[in-house]
């Protein structure tokens, strides 16, 4: 089977979108609707293996990543993982690496699927929306109790055994309000690799919902966040909403899809073997096949996906295409274009006020821990004379202003314009 031309993700939902809990901001649950006759939720064990194959031979890296969602993954069973893990041994060539991740909401997690998750080197997701009074005010069981105790217990779980843990944090309409208090809460559970996903949601009547974050009220959180971050934990806390901010200061591409100019290269695979463009774009029209009839590497090249990709960039408005911040933002996630630009065009994303502030307040800064890093320079040094308050150390640089790097140019036509440069 030939490989994918480019590094792909498949996000596999081996058990659709069944869960244990009912968080009501969750976009995935209705998702079970479009199988309305499926009698079992759960990917058939030929199936399975079909998959596995087909990703293996598709890959065109050395190591290859397998990426378990739901729905709840862990709801299968530990003896479906490690039924997965057996096939992924069974059929992988000699001298290539196979790497798992799950993203869980942690409830039924416990010492014997950390045996398990250690022993096997899974890379594991959790769930996790801060204090208790702000994760249980949307995240609830199906019989509307509270679930912060039994993932504040799965955390813990991990962290012992050292299982590496990403923490995932929504950002909704009521922990958005509270910056200090979320990260001061991840920082004293010792969580070192965080992200923060806000929340854009709308109802049957197509309206944002209640839960969903204000956008200038976001911008206000990750600017908070990111203050407290620069001064005390870079390089101990991992905050991804950082890290991808820095890299075009690094002279790097953009990791994430929802900041990259294209996007396509992450699919989704149904418990039936469907496979969708993305996974806010399970729906029909986003429907690229099956892999029972078409192969996944074929589906990878599909011009369906191909065009989706690229209609992100092409579908930018002009008040995006002429945006100082461009460069760190390429538009955003294509689900959150629900807005319409000053000039009436459509197509502006919704959180775009609050990603911009963002970007324009952080950039400085980034640009500053880029030359530190670049040069070798401890970081520490950098943080240590941002909380003595030395002002070359903390860099306010409107549009006009001569850029935090050093080239001598204004802002608005070096680092605010060019993060890459």
């Amino acid at each position: 089977m030939p490989a994918a031309s480019r590094e792909f993700q498949v996000m596999v939902k081996p058990i659709g979108a069944v869960c244990n809990l009912d968080c009501q901001y969750c976009y995935y649950l209705k998702k079970k609707d479009l199988y309305p006759d499926a009698k079992l939720l759960r990917m058939a064990d030929d199936l399975l293996e079909r998959y596995i194959v087909e990703h293996i031979g598709a890959s065109p890296m050395e190591s290859i990543l397998f990426s378990w969602h739901g729905g709840e993954p862990t709801l299968l069973g530990l003896d479906y993982f490690r039924r997965i893990v057996e096939l992924q041994r069974k059929h992988c060539p000699p001298g290539r690496e196979i790497l798992n991740g799950i993203q869980t909401n942690g409830t039924l997690l416990d010492e014997e699927w950390c045996d398990f998750l250690e022993a096997e080197g899974f890379f594991v997701g959790l769930s996790l929306d801060g204090p208790k009074e702000l994760h249980d005010r949307y995240r609830i069981d199906r019989q509307q109790r509270a679930t912060h105790r039994s993932v504040l217990q799965a955390l813990r779980l991990l962290q012992r055994r050292r299982i590496h843990c990403d923490v995932l944090c929504v950002v909704h309409s009521r922990n958005v309000r509270q910056p200090a208090a979320v990260y001061r809460f991840f920082k004293d559970a010792g969580v070192r690799f965080l992200q923060f996903l806000p929340l854009v949601a709308r109802g049957e009547d197509r309206q944002l919902s209640a839960e969903s974050v204000p956008a200038e009220a976001y911008g206000d959180f990750l600017c908070a966040v990111f203050d407290d971050w620069v001064r005390q934990d870079v390089g101990r806390v991992h905050i991804q909403n950082f890290d991808e901010a820095t890299r075009p200061f690094l002279g790097m591409e953009h990791a994430q899809c929802v900041s990259k100019q294209v996007c396509g290269n992450i699919v989704v695979l149904e418990h039936n073997g469907d496979v969708y463009s993305c996974d806010h774009f399970v729906d029909p029209e986003h429907r690229l096949g099956n892999i029972r009839e078409t192969p996944l590497a074929e589906l990878l090249e599909s011009p369906a996906l191909r065009a989706f990709g690229r209609d992100k960039r092409e579908r930018l408005p002009r008040y995006c295409r002429q945006c100082d911040v461009l460069a760190l933002c390429n538009g955003g996630c294509p689900k959150d274009r629900l807005a319409t630009t000053p000039q009436g065009e459509e197509g502006l994303n919704y959180l775009c006020p609050g990603l911009k502030q963002f970007y324009i307040h952080s950039g400085p800064y980034l640009q500053k821990l880029a030359w530190h890093r670049r040069s070798g320079e401890p970081i520490e040094n950098y943080m240590r004379s941002l909380k003595s308050g030395d002002p070359v150390a903390a860099p306010k640089a409107s549009r006009n202003d001569p850029c935090p790097c050093g080239s001598g140019r204004k802002y608005k036509k070096c680092c605010m314009s060019n993060p890459a440069s």
